[in-house]
């Protein structure tokens, strides 16, 4: 049975890049464009109509930079009223303090807007599936200027939890996690679920950043 289109969002305030995004990704076999906005609130009210319409985005691209309300706030939005929904962060910089606050405000991914075509599809479908996907620039950058949470560390972590991390930060789902170590899907979403909580970090994404600074999991390659 072939899987259904990864149901895809777009939003940029910039009407050539959303529309070169949207012609793109239609161009793509397995990815289907239904809807885009041109700022953060745009995009909460037309992705409200498609929830509520039964026609949810699997994923949103999220411009960071946008006058109104940007995509930190939005992404941080959506995240909440739409748990289920994965948001892939996009912009042409990248300081240290809008890259901490899109993965803090709880996206599932972060690019550059120079990044491959074949890139972009790439975080898009790692989004979908429930997946960590950051730009390598991005995830070395990260890797330096990460703080830890004040008296948090991974020494906090059971030997259970820190075989999780180590998956997490390879970029496994849960139902991944589940079928390597042979536990429950919902086991290992409560492994991961204390690991957040142990660290003091919002995503998966700072967790296995913290993983790969302290050693337990390898750094991404460029």
């Amino acid at each position: 049975m072939p899987q259904p289109p990864v149901r895809v969002f777009v939003v940029d305030d910039h009407t050539v890049v959303r529309r070169g995004l949207r012609a793109y990704l239609e161009s793509v076999d397995d990815m289907e464009v239904v809807g885009e906005a041109t700022d953060g609130q745009e995009a909460l009210e037309q992705i409200a109509a498609l929830v509520a319409a039964g026609r949810p985005p699997d994923v949103v691209l999220m411009d960071l930079l946008m006058p109104g309300m940007d995509g930190v706030a939005a992404t941080a939005a959506i995240t909440q009223r739409h748990p289920d929904l994965a948001v892939v962060a996009m912009t042409s910089f990248t300081q240290a303090d809008m890259v901490h606050g899109a993965l803090q405000a709880g996206a599932a991914g972060y690019l550059l807007k120079d990044a491959e075509a074949d890139e972009v599809a790439a975080a898009i479908r790692a989004a979908c599936r429930g997946e960590v996907h950051l730009d390598p620039a991005i995830a070395r950058q990260l890797t330096r200027s990460l703080l830890a949470p004040k008296a948090q560390t991974v020494d906090a972590l059971t030997d259970r939890e820190r075989e999780v991390l180590v998956l997490v930060a390879q970029g496994l789902s849960n139902q991944q996690i589940a079928d390597s170590l042979v536990i429950s899907e919902r086991t290992a979403r409560t492994h991961v679920s204390n690991i957040l909580n142990k660290l003091g970090v919002a995503s998966r994404t700072q967790a296995a950043l913290m993983a790969i600074r302290e050693g337990i999991a390898p750094a991404p390659s460029a």
